[in-house]
């Protein structure tokens, strides 16, 4: 498939067209009876004023086998349930080797010491090769360790126009640099373990983790989630029928604090958690996502802690931040519980300029959707009207991802499912340990469970963690990935057949932030604006394409114009009357050079 790639410069000129050939080729909480809600109860239906046929041809179609991803997640257990075999792991997409084509990372646990047999279990790098299949070049991109992983987000932290991988971890992180499509521990020079930096501290256990620059000046910082003190030798007997041992929950442990990590000019980093704002033991944290709360454009961070109140750090303009979870509305549910928060995401799902948080729960938690009220400020738990209680009260929720899944405009909402002991079905028959993942389709801010039409891998039970989204085939809709606890993957190919008309837009933005990350991207197409922003988290320990964003704009043959905000100046790129289908790359004045920004057939203006 041939598409157009057009590129503009920050005031909207056009320097020139070209061809582009795309490839043919829990977390946990102490199990309690809740009640269900009384708003749950009722008849959630579909009476949308859109017809069943909108997302009646959403369909999803398992191509990991046939795609040549084998590897499958290893937990570590030997019978002791300790605590971290049931929380991992997570994955995503990245183009590690600036081919244009999204690449998959996957990360691995391994076995403990003392307690496994034969090779230790690697994490996964699998290179697309653009006809459909996938290459692991795991050992000739230097990823040949062994570590107790969980989460990773990806970023060109260097600004040497390569994408490097930071990996959270029970125990010390570690930031691999990328050399070239070779990647270099450098976790010790750059002073990134995740650690508390006082003397004497055990090693953290890193979960969620994203890449944001919080004071702009340019270059990446990085946020850590850390979730409980545990260790093998503080390991707490935990059970649910109050004879044999289960996996404990976070409560029984003491909670870690986040840390945030200033970039130093690319050489180093400088541990900022205390004087940022960001010190609080009372956290287990999990899930990490970027946003623009109050659009003043100073990046927000939203945190979400298992059985403690949720974080809502507001940018303070000056790198410093404040805690508003709770005046804000966002600490606790509608009774006042820290509920038992795992991934995270944002979205405008009306596209009316309102954020709204989505947040995965425990089982007989329903997901959350705090969403802004008011003057923005405020939150309100508006997951009942949305329709999501009823459909999402028995699964255990880790990944939450917001995606327009059938480029209608909307962003669609889909969640990986799976308990966290793998006996709860003797204890709570309504409860399984592998559960169906879900896929809501968002109209206009109401959501329809449509995961039983939306093909066979959403209706087979997987224990499910991460959940991503890359376009891996460049046909213009978003395909998906999940990572299973102990198990294989799974990738799928959206095989939706519609008529809708989309547009994708690529960033190029000034040196050190070639990538653009914190951008703001607004679309207008037939009366509707629909606003993105580039930024890394999100989910649950996984990390999506932020090199490419997708907007559907159903049955629109154009986008009447985009405005593009960079998040160093400020500044805006103006463009207009954008023709459906076609790939806009839209550079700032002064941005890095192309080739090393991973689009290999782009031109310079002379």
């Amino acid at each position: 498939m041939n598409k157009r790639c057009v590129f503009y410069d920050r005031r909207g000129r056009i320097f020139f067209s070209l061809i582009l050939i795309l490839f043919l080729s829990g977390c946990g909480k102490k199990e309690e009876r809740i009640e269900s809600p009384e708003f749950t109860r009722g008849d959630l239906s579909f009476t949308g004023d859109r017809q069943e046929a909108k997302f009646s041809d959403v369909r999803f179609t398992d191509i990991t086998e046939e795609a040549g991803i084998h590897f499958k997640h290893v937990t570590g257990a030997f019978g002791e349930k300790w605590m971290p075999e049931t929380v991992g792991s997570g994955g995503g997409f990245l183009d590690y080797d600036n081919d244009g084509r999204m690449d998959i990372f996957l990360v691995n646990s391994s076995s403990w010491p003392g307690h496994g047999s034969g090779p230790n279990p690697l994490p996964a790098l699998y290179r697309n090769m653009g006809n459909g299949k996938f290459e692991d070049v795991t050992i000739q991109a230097g990823l040949d360790f062994s570590i107790y992983g969980m989460g990773t987000c990806f970023a060109d932290f260097d600004a040497d126009g390569d994408i490097d991988i930071y990996l959270t971890a029970v125990g010390n992180n570690k930031l691999l640099r990328n050399d070239h499509g070779k990647f270099t521990d450098i976790t010790a020079l750059a002073k990134v373990t995740g650690n508390d930096p006082g003397p004497g501290r055990a090693p953290a256990w890193s979960t969620g983790a994203a890449w944001v620059d919080v004071d702009r000046d340019g270059w990446l910082d990085l946020v850590v989630a850390n979730y409980v003190k545990w260790t093998p030798e503080t390991d707490i007997f935990t059970t649910r029928d109050g004879k044999t041992k289960s996996y404990a929950t976070p409560d029984v442990y003491e909670g870690e604090s986040c840390r945030l990590y200033r970039n130093i000019r690319g050489q180093h980093f400088e541990d900022i958690t205390d004087v940022a704002g960001l010190l609080n033991e009372e956290g287990k944290s999990l899930g990490v996502a970027i946003a623009d709360f109050n659009n003043d454009d100073w990046p927000d961070i939203v945190i979400v802690n298992d059985t403690q109140p949720n974080f809502l750090y507001m940018n303070n303009g000056n790198g410093t931040f404040v805690n508003k979870a709770v005046v804000a509305g966002i600490g606790y549910d509608e009774n006042g519980r820290a509920r038992a928060g795992m991934g995270v995401d944002v979205a405008d799902l009306k596209n009316d300029g309102r954020l709204a948080i989505a947040i995965g729960n425990f089982s007989r938690e329903p997901i959350s959707l705090y969403t802004q009220i008011g003057n923005g400020d405020l939150f309100q738990d508006l997951a009942g009207s949305a329709r999501l209680t009823r459909p999402s009260l028995l699964q255990l929720t880790f990944g939450v991802l917001f995606v327009d899944l059938n480029l209608d405009g909307y962003q669609d909402l889909v969640v990986a499912n799976g308990h966290i002991e793998p006996e709860i079905n003797a204890v709570q028959k309504d409860i399984t340990f592998a559960q169906k993942p879900q896929l809501f389709f968002n109209d206009q801010g109401k959501f329809v469970d449509i995961s039983a039409q939306a093909g066979t891998p959403f209706n087979e039970p997987v224990v499910g963690r991460g959940l991503a989204w890359a376009d891996i085939d460049q046909d213009g809709d978003p395909d998906l990935l999940f990572t299973v606890n102990g198990g294989s993957p799974r990738l799928l190919r959206n095989d939706t057949e519609n008529d809708s008309n989309y547009i994708k837009v690529r960033l190029k933005g000034e040196n050190p932030n070639w990538q653009a990350i914190g951008a703001k991207v607004s679309v207008w197409s037939d009366g509707m604006r629909q606003q993105r922003m580039v930024r890394t988290g999100s989910s649950y320990l996984s990390q999506s394409d932020v090199s490419t964003l997708i907007f559907g704009l159903n049955e629109s043959k154009k986008a009447d114009s985009i405005i593009v905000r960079w998040p160093l100046t400020g500044n805006e790129s103006r463009l207009s009357d954008l023709p459906a289908g076609d790939v806009y790359v839209i550079e700032e004045e002064g941005s890095y050079d192309a080739a090393a920004a991973g689009v290999s057939n782009a031109l310079t203006a002379e």
